[in-house]
């Protein structure tokens, strides 16, 4: 059995002075025709800093990336969001001050700012606003939006690790024929769910659960009757497709995926924003 590699991200970070925030609904307005307008300008985008600008996909506004103006963070923004509940792994924070409605707002913000809001690394958007003090956050989330549920995420794990052994690979020095095809077990999977779920919830990672018992013993209590286990486990990576990358990339995940002893495989993955890593994968291998 293999043991896994822990994966980690660099976060960017802005640490602000905040306020407690008290938004009236006047403003709820105001903050989307800012949001309005920051999104036409990715989508029209002039020249900034020297540079052509290109077109980009729209920030989708979300109610928690709204902190409160003027309030120190002990713990930095990124804890600050995963209280809210968003798991970040890039963020960053901007504060104007003297505007006095959304144009003036977004004037500003094109005027110095204009590499972050054409930052093709964010995905979401959050604004505050205290009288003329607006705040707005970028950020992206540790989970990619267009992962499905459980299912349609164990089949593409399937469908990735299939590709995977379909041709010859060198995981480090050692050399891999192509394997046959691995099948789905629902046990493995069933398995592999548990442990990404109690990594998640309960803020670990690591092979070892806090019971004390292993990939083939969680194998075993969910009915899998197999003679050899193994077991890839990641955190933190946004997709199935990266935490497969990020597999393949270590020799001893990706000897795992590239056994020829194995020929069934179950998968599952957790997300928790109020974690350390955001999202928790878990892939186990069988032998029967």
């Amino acid at each position: 059995m293999r043991h896994a590699v822990r994966s980690s991200r660099l976060l960017s970070l802005c640490l602000l002075i905040l306020s407690p925030l008290f938004v009236p609904t006047a403003h709820a307005g105001a903050e989307r025709q800012l949001v309005a307008a920051i999104n036409d300008y990715r989508a029209h985008p002039q020249r900034c800093e020297r540079r052509p600008g290109h077109r980009l996909a729209p920030l989708t506004l979300q109610a928690n990336l709204a902190l409160p103006i003027g309030y120190r963070y002990g713990g930095g923004m990124r804890e600050a969001l995963k209280s809210s509940g968003y798991s970040a792994v890039a963020v960053r924070s901007i504060r104007i001050v003297g505007a006095e409605d959304a144009d003036e707002a977004f004037d500003l913000l094109q005027s110095d700012y204009c590499a972050a809001l054409l930052d093709a690394s964010y995905a979401d958007i959050g604004v505050s606003r205290s009288r003329n003090q607006w705040q707005v956050v970028l950020a992206q989330p540790v989970l990619d939006r267009r992962v499905g549920d459980n299912r349609s995420v164990g089949k593409a794990l399937l469908a990735e690790v299939n590709a995977a052994r379909a041709r010859p690979r060198m995981c480090g020095r050692q050399r891999f024929a192509a394997a046959r095809p691995l099948s789905w077990n629902a046990a493995l999977g069933a398995a592999a769910q548990g442990h990404s779920k109690a990594m998640a919830y309960g803020n670990y990672f690591a092979h070892r659960d806090p019971d004390g018992d292993m990939p083939a013993d969680r194998a075993r209590a969910a009915g899998y009757r197999g003679r050899q286990v193994g077991e890839n486990i990641a955190a933190g990576q946004s997709s199935p497709g990266k935490a497969m990358a990020g597999w393949l990339a270590s020799p001893g995940h990706c000897a795992n995926l590239m056994s020829p002893i194995f020929t069934q495989v179950g998968a599952g993955f957790t997300s928790e924003s109020r974690s350390d890593k955001g999202v928790y994968w878990t892939m186990l291998f069988g032998a029967p």
